[in-house]
């Protein structure tokens, strides 16, 4: 059995860090997605539309670097180039949205893909005992689960 540097299983690991590139590519086209709606929304609900995108893609960087940085930590290299994000995202850029509503769509739909990601990778921590990443996919599952709720509610 070979392990990383954290004792962990290399063939687990090397799952793990699959899901986790995933997963930061749709935060990095979701990232970019908020820059987008942040810097072009207007309207009515500019200000606090405007301020709400601000909040999210702040929280969406940082969770950018601890992604890259657990990748890391299990031995292998982040994604980090443009084309391996647009190619491995599910999440797709929103090009030309002026509408706040469906800005707000977008990100809930975003948000709700990096759930499902989140889900999985936590799944998959879990059976490798990986609990770093666990706890990691945990975290955010909980924050973002809560902020659905309230772009949901703000939908209706």
């Amino acid at each position: 059995m070979k392990t990383n540097d954290i004792g962990l299983e290399v063939k687990d690991s090397i799952v793990l860090v699959e899901k986790l590139n995933g997963l930061l590519a749709n935060y990095q086209v979701y990232y970019q997605n908020l820059r987008n709606f942040h810097w072009n929304v207007s309207g009515p609900n500019f200000f606090e539309l405007h301020a709400k995108f601000e909040e999210l893609y702040n929280e969406a960087n940082a969770a950018i670097d601890e992604l890259a940085e657990r990748i890391l930590t299990l031995g292998a290299r982040p994604y980090s180039s443009y084309q391996e994000y647009i190619e491995t995202a599910t999440i797709k850029e929103a090009k030309e949205v002026t509408e706040p509503v469906k800005m707000v769509e977008i990100v809930r739909d975003n948000m709700t893909t990096l759930l499902e990601l989140e889900r999985n990778t936590l799944d998959t921590a879990g059976d490798s005992n990986d609990e770093g990443t666990a706890s990691l996919m945990s975290d955010y599952i909980t924050a973002k689960e809560k902020v659905v709720w309230m772009l949901s509610a703000y939908l209706r």
